[in-house]
């Protein structure tokens, strides 16, 4: 008998317990930095100096903190589920505590790309992208971040492994970013959904959601243990 399917979308609320800075809270990575000035293609052709040492910095922060229990409780899920991840973060927390299936919409950290063919993605050795780095075309290597202003590529292949979901969970996001936030709209009717945030979340657009007031970790460890026992 196949597993159930279990679709999670993750936001930042999933890293910030593991020490990573959200970007829209209060002292949040937003107030210190101008969004237009380091997370756009604009910047980018402005000021590629700053956007670099900008992701260096969080690429920097990202070797130095761990996956929490909120990553590990979803991959405890995989004992009686098919679990599929899509995550609004770049990080590889999901990774590296074990999930098998992680989908990143936003781009990843750790990866760069040519700035001439999107094609051209490269895994970063260690934590500094440098002026003068070329992908094989010769051109500047750029972070693999989807910007401001940028098209997520992802988005048709998230929005169709929603529609596939037996099971489906929110864990950590304000539902505030688009598109990542219109995924939530291709789930079947009938689904049910758990929405896990200690933040006050507008679901009035989702019908018989399960609020859980909770931060990730203690929230997506209670939710798995439950759904467990259900399996």
């Amino acid at each position: 008998m196949a597993k159930k399917r279990i679709v999670v979308l993750t936001g930042a609320g999933v890293s910030a317990e593991s020490g990573i800075s959200t970007f829209r809270d209060s002292g949040g990575l937003w107030e210190k930095y101008d969004i237009m000035e380091v997370a756009t293609p604009e910047a980018w052709a402005r000021n590629q100096d700053l956007v670099m040492e900008f992701y260096n910095q969080r690429r920097k922060q990202l070797y130095e903190v761990e996956p929490n229990a909120a990553h590990y409780a979803l991959v405890k899920l995989e004992e009686k589920y098919d679990v599929q991840i899509i995550t609004q973060n770049v990080d590889d927390l999901h990774e590296r505590a074990g999930s098998s299936c992680v989908m990143h919409l936003h781009g990843e950290l750790k990866k760069v790309r040519s700035s001439v063919d999107e094609s051209l993605v490269y895994e970063l050795e260690g934590w500094e992208l440098r002026k003068g780095d070329k992908c094989a075309k010769g051109s500047q290597l750029r972070p693999h971040i989807v910007w401001f202003g940028e098209p997520v590529p992802m988005i048709p292949a998230a929005a169709e492994l929603s529609s596939t979901a037996d099971i489906y969970l929110i864990i950590g996001t304000s539902l505030n970013v688009y598109p990542a936030a219109s995924l939530v709209g291709y789930v079947q009717r009938g689904c049910p959904v758990y929405l896990i945030d200690p933040a006050e979340v507008n679901v009035m657009h989702i019908p018989g959601v399960k609020v859980i007031r909770e931060r990730a970790g203690k929230g997506t460890a209670e939710l798995v243990d439950e759904l467990l026992k259900e399996a």
